[in-house]
């Protein structure tokens, strides 16, 4: 995959880059091999969609992605870094940093106004609370919302709204890799749409990569390509739904 910047053709940055990933839970009889030997890689500037059915280990990738967890074996390099090299609080820094997420249940602050929301990443950065309300305000603009909204509780908004926030709050800080987990899945069809379309315009912009999990086949005509998983495995990648072909049927 090549990408035009400037004028000029070049080979796509390499986001994230995951080899022979592998990732159990507990131990012995009760051990649940979550990943086993994933390989996976995601383009800056591409959205790629991770599909599967429950259980297959779709959360549990993104999850090591995010450097929420750490991996057993194999590789896994986020631009170029390895969390396994990292310290917790270092893996912490360059998580806020180039890191964004957008989650199904939203995880909005009830307690917080839309703006102050949206400004938790900056302030976390270490930006202070009056410069982040502002940097958000600017970001909400994007996302449809007027004044009024931006100083509403979350518990005064539409789940569609909610997710617009959540967004707003993903891409706030200028992140480099935005990873949804299953972004639209608490919404209708039109609501779902429209989240997307957002996200595929605002989350592609700059070179970022995107990497959302969904059950969502609604949804698959915005993905440059669809990665799907099956028993802890990404068993093939295709750039569009038409290409992809029906999971193994489990036998007894």
């Amino acid at each position: 995959m090549s990408a035009t910047i400037n004028g000029t053709t070049q080979e796509a940055r390499v986001a994230v880059n995951c080899k022979e990933l592998t990732k159990t839970f507990g131990t012995g009889n009760a051990a649940v091999k979550a990943l086993r030997g994933v390989n996976l890689e995601v383009r800056s500037g591409e959205l790629l969609m991770l599909v599967g059915p429950s259980g297959c280990g779709k959360t549990t990738l993104i999850s090591v992605i995010a450097g929420v967890l750490r991996r057993d074996e194999g590789d896994c390099k986020i631009f170029d870094q390895d969390y396994n090299r990292m310290s917790e609080d270092d893996t912490t820094e360059f998580r806020g940093v180039n890191i964004g997420f957008v989650f199904q249940a939203f995880n909005l602050i009830p307690s917080l106004t839309t703006a102050e929301n949206v400004g938790t990443p900056l302030i976390i950065n270490g930006m202070k609370p009056r410069a982040a309300v502002s940097k958000a305000r600017e970001i909400l603009v994007q996302v449809g919302f007027d004044e009024r909204m931006m100083s509403s509780l979350p518990t005064d908004l539409s789940g569609g709204q909610q997710q617009r926030v959540a967004i707003a709050r993903a891409l706030v800080h200028q992140p480099r890799l935005i990873v949804c987990d299953e972004p639209t899945s608490a919404l209708d069809g039109e609501t779902g749409h429209k989240i997307m379309e957002l996200l595929h315009t605002l989350g592609r912009g700059e070179g970022r990569a995107l990497v959302v999990v969904t059950h969502d086949s609604r949804i698959y005509e915005f993905a440059d390509r669809i990665a799907a998983m099956e028993d802890g495995r990404i068993t093939q990648v295709v750039d569009s739904a038409s290409q992809l072909k029906p999971m193994q049927k489990k036998t007894d």
